[in-house]
């Protein structure tokens, strides 16, 4: 029965064992050949492939790890950043403060020296002024009394005329 059902669809068992054995050396060859190198290169790519998934996920956690670093140094750059302006303000409030006595100090100097510079022409236009007033007075009296003075009598009037003027 089973040899019927065989025949009616053409098997033939020469053929059909030939056709088996040449099968199998086929598939052996190609097995050794063709598809033990494919299998082994999908493999190596396979294990690549995870290698390459393991390092991904490696480097978002250093990467996470760097973003968190850099936030830190952010923070305290930004915080080292607030504590040197803040000194450098105290330090310029410090600076100001000195300048602005050294400022005061500076032109109570100038308005002293000032004040003795101004005394100091004040005395000399004074003593100048005497000694053109002496000039004057020895000149008038000299014309109102209409005679030349001997050096003597200048000198008398000069005399007499400063201490008048001095008082």
């Amino acid at each position: 029965m089973f040899t019927e059902i065989l025949s009616k669809f053409g098997v033939d068992w020469p053929h059909f064992i030939a056709q088996l054995v040449l099968f199998l050396i086929v598939y052996f060859v190609l097995n050794k050949y063709a598809f033990g190198p494919l299998l082994k290169i999908l493999d190596e790519r396979r294990k690549r492939i995870e290698e390459g998934q393991l390092n991904a996920e490696k480097i978002k956690k250093q990467l996470a790890e760097a973003e968190l670093r850099y936030q830190e140094i952010l923070r305290k750059a930004n915080d080292d950043a607030q504590l040197l302006l803040e000194e450098s303000r105290k330090n310029n409030e410090a600076f100001s403060q000195q300048q602005m006595e050294k400022a005061v100090k500076d032109s109570a100097a100038i308005v002293e020296r000032a004040r003795h510079e101004i005394t100091s022409e004040r005395n000399l236009m004074v003593d100048e002024v005497k000694r053109e007033m002496v000039s004057l007075v020895v000149k008038t009296t000299a014309k109102v009394a209409g005679k030349v003075l001997t050096p003597e009598d200048q000198k008398r009037l000069s005399e007499d005329a400063a201490k008048d003027l001095a008082s």
